[in-house]
């Protein structure tokens, strides 16, 4: 079935309290989708976030960010009360936000939250039945707060206080329950919810932490070797993501083989509908960089996991509904893993517009067994793009599209997405609002200004819908057709 949806952060959701929740905002655009005839909404990883904010490098990839806790769900439940969350001024402007706002204000907020909760039935039974994860993450954070943020491999204090542990579990308890309640609420109105899962982990994580055996690390904790990419036309120095890189071999022994993937891939279908596997190519192939390097240019490939993992996920968790992020140099050996695991991969088209070739990219290319994306997390917006992009490439965007003079370039790349024969077009909000470089989620190898961008509330309306839906329609992926 032919369907589309839309690309929006939970972080990037409207509210009055400096960041998108799970709070009503997230049911009123659950609502814009229904009105606008989708059927998907993507987020970005759900995780903790660290240093940086990026939602790729998280203290956990299980347990969910504090910072979409809604606060006036918890004034519902009598946890806290309107004017302790005015009095905290978590942050006015609505189209950035403040992380550091947000971490020195909200946590205090949660905190006399906890002080007022009292544990019953259900929350002994919530860390009962994900102790597996949620205590190794619990006492994770409560090392790492007793140690005043550092990293576990440079901890000295060893001992978790279980009040604090209890903190972070009260945490998770109220973070499942409220995005269980926007999830059965999406799935309720017919809306799938499709969720990032990055292929590497955070060093400074509890996955790391609580799991060392499985990632190659020394003695002291510090890894042998780090993820990245090699140097390409677009960085002579490559990319230096600095992941810690798995025990392959050690987790194909795992009884059954690959425990730690299956615990992970279980868990994120439990949180997601559908999973988007970031940098896939790596399960055929990998690069990796000795761990101290100051730039990727040093590296080796190495052979990945392959099919094999695929499989052990699949006796773990039956069908397996991924889509597969397979951008950039493709290798037969990629090629040959996507087919064989049966997974739809992406197709981009800011890609396809070079000018000097046939690009894979371009509509006319594609099978329908694909997901066409306007643009990522990681790319500009269409505008943005078409600002920065040579003449020569905007030209033959606006030449392919059809394009006439007073034609919006942002609709009429989208239209050609959803026109196109890929069994799934994604929308990103940022090109359904025409905006420029300023509606950017995250520009790679940068250290600021990423994962801030906000949609005002007022945007989300009737006749935005109205448009949407009629041109989602018309090119058959609603559940009715033209």
């Amino acid at each position: 079935m032919r369907k589309s949806g839309i690309l929006l952060p939970v972080f990037s959701l409207p509210s009055p309290h400096g960041i998108g929740t799970f709070g009503k905002a997230a049911l009123r655009f659950v609502d814009f989708l229904k009105a606008a005839g989708q059927r998907y909404w993507q987020i970005l990883p759900l995780h903790p976030t660290g240093f940086g904010d990026s939602p790729y490098q998280c203290f956990s990839s299980f347990a969910g960010n504090p910072y979409f806790i809604d606060l006036d769900i918890l004034c519902d439940e009598g946890l806290l009360l309107p004017e302790e969350i005015r009095a905290a001024a978590l942050g006015s402007d609505t189209g950035r936000i403040d992380y550091g706002r947000q971490y020195a204000r909200r946590f205090p907020l949660l905190r006399k939250a906890f002080s007022r909760f009292v544990p019953g039935t259900a929350f002994a039974a919530f860390c009962a039945a994900e102790e597996k994860w949620l205590l190794p993450y619990a006492r994770f954070m409560a090392l790492k707060t007793a140690n005043d943020g550092a990293a576990w491999y440079t901890w000295k204090e060893k001992t978790a206080a279980p009040d604090e542990v209890r903190f972070w579990q009260f945490l998770q308890y109220h973070f499942f329950a409220q995005w269980q309640a926007v999830k059965d609420y999406a799935n309720a109105a017919g809306i799938d919810i499709i969720g990032d899962m990055p292929m590497y982990v955070a060093h400074d994580s509890a996955d790391v932490w609580a799991a060392r055996e499985q990632f190659l690390l020394d003695e002291r904790g510090l890894p042998l070797l780090v993820a990245g990419c090699p140097p390409d036309a677009f960085s002579a120095d490559g990319q230096l993501w600095g992941n810690p890189i798995y025990d392959w071999d050690c987790m194909a022994r795992q009884t059954p083989a690959f425990s730690w993937w299956g615990d992970r891939m279980a868990h994120a279908l439990r949180l997601y509908d559908v999973v988007r596997i970031d940098h896939f190519r790596g399960f055929a192939s990998y690069y990796t960089i000795p761990f101290g390097e100051k730039t990727a240019r040093r590296g080796k490939w190495r052979k990945g996991p392959g099919l094999a993992l695929f499989d052990s996920l699949k006796k773990r968790c039956g069908k397996l509904p991924i889509m597969a992020e397979d951008l950039g140099f493709l290798t037969p050996e990629v090629r040959d893993l996507l087919k064989a695991t049966g997974f739809p991969g992406m197709k981009v088209l800011q890609f396809a517009f070079d000018s000097r070739e046939d690009s894979d990219y371009l509509p006319h290319n594609y099978d329908h067994h694909c997901v066409v994306y306007t643009g990522t997390h990681d790319n500009d917006t269409i505008l943005g793009w078409a600002k920065t992009a040579a003449p020569a490439d905007v030209a033959f965007a606006r030449r392919y599209l059809h394009m006439a003079d007073d034609d919006s370039l942002n609709w009429s790349m989208m239209r050609a997405a959803v026109a196109s024969v890929a069994d799934t077009a994604i929308l990103t909000m940022q090109d359904i609002l025409g905006l420029s470089g300023e509606g950017r989620i995250n520009t790679p190898a940068t250290d600021s200004g990423n994962w801030t961008w906000r949609v005002d509330a007022g945007c989300l309306n009737s006749w935005l819908a109205g448009i949407l839906r009629e041109m989602t329609a018309l090119y058959g992926r609603t559940k009715e057709g033209v």
